[in-house]
């Protein structure tokens, strides 16, 4: 098998940071004008799609979010909400491992039986630097909560501590799974994800690791604060990485109720940027028609219209405040917290949430507190 020492590892471009910088004056910050996906949706019209970099899949231009399912009251209305997106064209679904203790798993799961073959389903694992036995386990559950035999797209969740790209590409880390589980035929593409800080993923992009997808914030208020759209982005299209956006509206809609843009502002900045696909979370019928309504008269907003919008929201986007995945432990997974030792009361962690022989480490034995974790 291959592993990720056997891998070429090139000298990366110290200059990527710079790159993003300067793009800052080109383009309406890679404005999507260009792609596909121009066209507004008339009613009754499919969701319009992307290339999804160099995977040779079609994706279309919004995502349903994974985490939100979780929060839905019934299967039924999970059942509701993914085969109304679906008949609407939107093709790409988004979970995660541990969202809800697997419950955002086993709900999509059951929705998409019947359907799986028409959708790009993508689910993320859960190491937080634990190594790849963790990982493939994890890998063996997600399939059964999904009710399938593959992922189209599985990817490492949550990498925002500053060594996680170390333990990740450390022997028998979570990337030789990435790399196991292709060549068993479990996953067609393999990505990572994170919100933290746009260094980080310079960091895992330096390896040279075949990634086909990242995943990563990007709104209208990014640009002014430790800046994904700056930093990372350029640097994923030039690597001809699907980029996948996320946290459009600040995650639980803060820019909304706190920063003056509106759900069409903001999806629509989300949706001009040279991304594959834009990753929204709905949990009912109502924001996903709401959505859908936005599709139906979007254009990609050109460079005037892009640098206006992040003008309008620079003083409140200076400082983060807004985007509290940047700047607070809010949207910080739980389980990944407890293993960095960094939550102030240590809990046990939930039955649901182990994985046998993954844990290092016991909630009485906490980690060192830092920006750094040793599991």
């Amino acid at each position: 098998m291959e592993t990720v020492e056997n891998l070429t590892r090139r000298k990366f471009l110290k200059g990527a940071a710079l790159t993003g910088a300067a793009s800052l004056t080109m383009s309406p910050l890679h404005s999507a004008t260009s792609q596909e996906g121009s066209v507004p949706v008339a009613s009754g019209q499919q969701v319009p799609k992307r290339p999804m970099g160099k995977t040779g899949l079609k994706v279309s231009i919004m995502g349903l979010g994974g985490y939100h399912l979780g929060s839905t009251k019934t299967q039924s209305e999970t059942n509701d909400i993914v085969a109304r997106a679906i008949d609407a064209g939107i093709n790409f679904f988004d979970n995660c491992w541990e969202y809800h203790d697997g419950l955002s798993e086993e709900r999509l799961g059951t929705a998409l039986q019947g359907k799986r073959n028409g959708v790009i389903l993508m689910t993320k694992v859960c190491t937080h630097g634990r190594k790849k036995d963790v990982a493939m386990q994890m890998l063996e559950e997600s399939l059964r909560r999904l009710k399938t035999d593959h992922l189209d797209v599985w990817q490492i969740h949550e990498v925002i501590y500053e060594n996680d790209p170390d333990l990740i590409f450390a022997p028998n880390g979570a990337a030789e799974a990435l790399l196991e589980a292709k060549q068993q035929g479990k996953v067609r593409f393999v990505g990572f994800t994170g919100h933290k800080d746009p260094s980080i993923h310079l960091k895992m992009l330096s390896h040279d690791f075949p990634f086909d997808t990242v995943q990563m914030p990007l709104n209208c208020f990014d640009a002014s604060f430790r800046s994904f759209e700056t930093h990372v982005l350029p640097e994923a299209n030039r690597r001809g990485i699907a980029v996948l956006g996320m946290k459009s509206l600040g995650g639980s809609g803060e820019m909304i109720r706190k920063g003056g843009v509106t759900p069409k502002d903001g999806l629509s900045y989300a949706m001009s940027l040279p991304v594959a696909t834009t990753i929204s979370g709905i949990e009912s019928a109502d924001v996903l028609e709401q959505n859908l309504e936005i599709l139906r008269s979007f254009t990609p907003l050109d460079a005037p219209a892009m640098k206006g919008l992040r003008e309008r929201c620079q003083r409140l986007a200076a400082d983060g405040r807004l985007e509290l995945f940047k700047t607070t432990k809010k949207y910080d997974g739980a389980i990944g917290r407890r293993i960095a030792g960094l939550d102030a009361l240590l809990r046990p962690i939930p039955e649901s949430s182990r994985v046998h022989g993954g844990l290092r480490g016991t909630e009485s034995r906490p980690f060192p507190l830092g920006h750094k974790y040793h599991p």
